[in-house]
């Protein structure tokens, strides 16, 4: 295997993904769309980007499908065209003398074309460069969710200045053109690693039980799915973003509320993108039952730092804290891939990643709404938010156990 290629492919799929990831950047757009279309209320400015995490699963789960009988070029070429029409029609359609219709065409561009668009390119990106990296695949990961994680962050000033430059609707123009081309490029570079050659009979082996045991084996989907390993660590990642997702959406609030910062929201984002690359490189170094392990414990840390500043009203608590939550929501993405590729195997990585991938439906809808019941009934205070965070970390600690015993009885780990 080239190693050089290898790495070239790893740094270009990094980029791509770094374009893409703009897509968790729909803060950057709600300030503005709320002054031009000031009659919308919080929850028609939250649908797009619900549509669009929801879309970005479906995109993900079409884009593994598209894997079986396609090219990496064919599918990330396929999703440049989804992303680019979502964002070019936007610079079109949107008419601040039409606020209704104008709200159904963000929903339908945003949400569903652009959302579906960077699900299929991202799965598509990752099953190309991640089994490059059959040994390191902790540390490849990583480094592509780095790469998604911090796009809207680094997108975050080249929005704004476009926005004052030439306004809101011809920003959706430029970035879908600079998007598509982003995707388009890297298309024409990613491949997919060659399938290894089937090993020779081995007549001593094929007698032996104990070698066919420790035969790695390559589940289909089906085959996924009817495991209780895969279910566990579904539900392990749930818990986690949820309690990410807890905290992470008004972490700029937050740091106020006690005396932080405002800006400490975006070294959230810092973390959770470096997270990703953390993450990675302790699933390669102590494997994943100790990873999760860690994983957990950064989010417990916070979500006790957290509470502790809010019963003390101390920055300092909030400080620690958030960045920790920021680190334990980041690792998920990364250990999501690298856990389903050495759990079931390299052959149907793209369809079995893309399955998993659907944890963030479910979190994204019951983080955001724990946390506003939470609010309401507390009268604004976060404490009780606080404790649901660590209430979640520790339902986390319980599924990493219950995954550890379930991977030996299956003999998957």
């Amino acid at each position: 295997m080239n190693t050089g290629k290898k790495w070239g492919y790893l740094v270009v799929g990094a980029v791509m993904l770094l374009f893409i990831g703009l897509i968790y950047g729909w803060s950057i757009f709600r300030g503005p769309l709320n002054e031009i279309f000031t009659d919308w209320d919080k929850t028609q400015l939250t649908m797009p980007f619900t549509l669009s995490i929801i879309f970005f699963c479906v995109g993900g789960f079409a884009g593994g499908q598209m894997a079986r009988r396609f090219n990496t070029r064919v599918i990330v070429l396929f999703s440049a065209v989804f992303v680019f029409a979502g964002f070019f029609l936007l610079s079109v359609v949107l008419d601040e003398q039409n606020p209704s219709g104008s709200l159904v065409a963000l929903d339908v561009l945003y949400g569903v074309l652009v959302g579906f668009g960077v699900g299929c390119s991202y799965n598509g990106i990752l099953s190309a460069v991640v089994p490059w990296f059959p040994g390191r695949t902790g540390l490849a990961s990583g480094i592509l969710m780095l790469g998604f994680g911090v796009g809207a962050l680094v997108f975050a000033s080249v929005v704004q200045v476009l926005t004052a430059s030439m306004g809101l609707f011809s920003t959706f123009a430029v970035l879908g053109i600079a998007v598509a081309a982003a995707l388009v490029i890297g298309s024409f570079i990613l491949k997919k690693p060659d399938a290894p050659p089937p090993p020779k009979p081995d007549a001593s082996a094929e007698n032996s039980g104990a070698a066919q045991q420790s035969e790695k084996k390559d589940y289909s989907l089906g085959e996924m799915l009817r495991t209780s390993v895969f279910w566990i660590f579904f539900l392990w990642n749930v818990a986690v973003c949820a309690g990410g997702l807890l905290v992470i959406g008004s972490a700029a609030q937050i740091a106020d509320t006690f005396g932080a910062i405002a800006t400490l929201g975006l070294i959230v984002t810092v973390f959770n993108g470096f997270g990703r690359p953390i993450n990675g490189i302790l699933f390669d170094k102590l494997g994943r039952m100790k990873t999760l392990y860690i994983d957990n414990v950064f989010m417990l840390a916070g979500g006790l730092s957290l509470l502790a500043g809010a019963i003390t009203n101390s920055a300092a608590f909030i400080f620690v804290g958030l960045p920790l939550i920021g680190i334990s929501y980041g690792g998920s993405p990364a250990l999501m891939s690298a856990t389903i590729a050495k759990f079931f195997g390299p052959k149907h990585y793209s369809v079995n990643f893309a399955a998993g991938t659907f944890n963030i439906a479910p979190a994204a809808i019951i983080g955001p709404i724990i946390a506003a019941r939470l609010q309401e009934s507390s009268g604004g205070s976060y404490n009780t938010t606080f404790i649901m965070l660590i209430v979640l970390a520790i339902v986390a600690i319980v599924l990493n156990t219950a995954l550890t015993a379930a991977a030996k009885r299956a003999n998957i780990e």
